[in-house]
């Protein structure tokens, strides 16, 4: 993790024999676990998942340092069909940009699965960017003799660089995937430094863990439009101390995530404050408190406000 603008490590030398270098923007429907391929496949934890919808929010740069390559990947928000308030008109931006800037990009469907939001992000795919096709969870493909016709249906509907079945939860067949990434990425020198796994900042990944445990504790009962603010950060020797304030829009909203007798928010910071213990490499102060700000997610003015691009 880098605050600072990054730059690459002596360590590596720019000079290296066949050196490569890009930016893989991984692209799919919600849901699709674009955001656990991307911790897996740098060994860290940098993008929150949960089973809700629209987890990521942000694009999301996770790096990954081996002796001749430099893998920067770029996790995106879902693509979003179904609601067209200014948050997700945001993050649907977020996606169509990181698109045309990647090197590689990584068109992530689920085993057995392949429906109308899939074939929307599929239009989306620039035709001048080698475009791998990540058929994920195929773990949970019982019957195995049904995913090579279905990988090749799909296969069929574009000019794919690859085809590469995966399951990103029990790594099975990354190391292959990362031999087909590295086969398309341009030789650039190295962008970050050789320990760097994100570009963003602890104050960001604090607010970003929070949420996730926000998404975790209160599931389903709880609309997509809640978010996080870190209000204060401060670094105290080996100690950070991190006050945040969760953003919901209605005073029930605020009941949900506080709970019985508050709960709720209690596992809530403590979770949070265990998961940013094991990403920081060190004690954690952690304070939440509940805000309800109507409105906040039809107003880009507001968006800006709270980090959205």
């Amino acid at each position: 993790m880098t605050d600072s603008t990054p730059q690459a490590s002596t360590a590596i030398s720019s000079a290296a024999t066949d050196f490569r270098c890009g930016y893989i923007a991984i692209v799919g429907r919600p849901n699709v676990g674009k955001s656990t391929l991307m911790n897996e496949l740098i060994g860290a934890k940098v993008s929150i998942t949960s089973r809700k919808a629209q987890t990521t929010r942000h694009r999301i740069t996770g790096i990954q340092t081996v002796a001749d390559t430099q893998f920067v990947y770029v996790d995106t928000p879902g693509f979003q069909t179904r609601h067209s308030n200014a948050l997700n008109k945001t993050l649907n931006r977020t996606v169509t940009t990181t698109l045309t800037a990647a090197d590689v990009i990584l068109y992530i469907i689920e085993a057995g699965t392949f429906g109308p939001a899939d074939q929307q992000v599929m239009a989306l795919l620039p035709a001048n960017v080698p475009c791998i096709l990540v058929i994920n969870k195929s773990d949970r493909v019982k019957d195995k003799a049904v995913l090579l016709p279905f990988a090749q249906k799909i296969a069929a509907m574009r000019d794919f660089a690859a085809v590469v079945p995966v399951s990103a939860k029990l790594r099975f067949q990354l190391d292959n995937l990362q031999g087909e990434i590295r086969k398309h990425l341009p030789a650039n020198p190295p962008m970050f430094g050789e320990d760097d796994i994100t570009d963003r900042s602890e104050k960001f990944l604090a607010a970003e863990i929070v949420r996730e445990k926000v998404f975790r504790f209160v599931g389903d009962e709880l609309p997509y439009t809640s978010t996080v603010l870190i209000e204060k950060f401060e670094l105290e020797g080996n100690l950070r101390r991190v006050f945040a304030a969760i953003l919901v829009e209605r005073d029930t909203h605020k009941s949900m995530v506080i709970g019985q007798k508050g709960a709720r928010l209690k596992d809530i910071s403590t979770q949070a404050r265990l998961d940013m213990e094991r990403l920081f490499g060190g004690p954690v102060y952690l304070e939440i408190w509940v805000k309800v700000k109507s409105g906040w997610a039809d107003n880009e003015a507001g968006l800006r406000a709270y980090g959205y691009e």
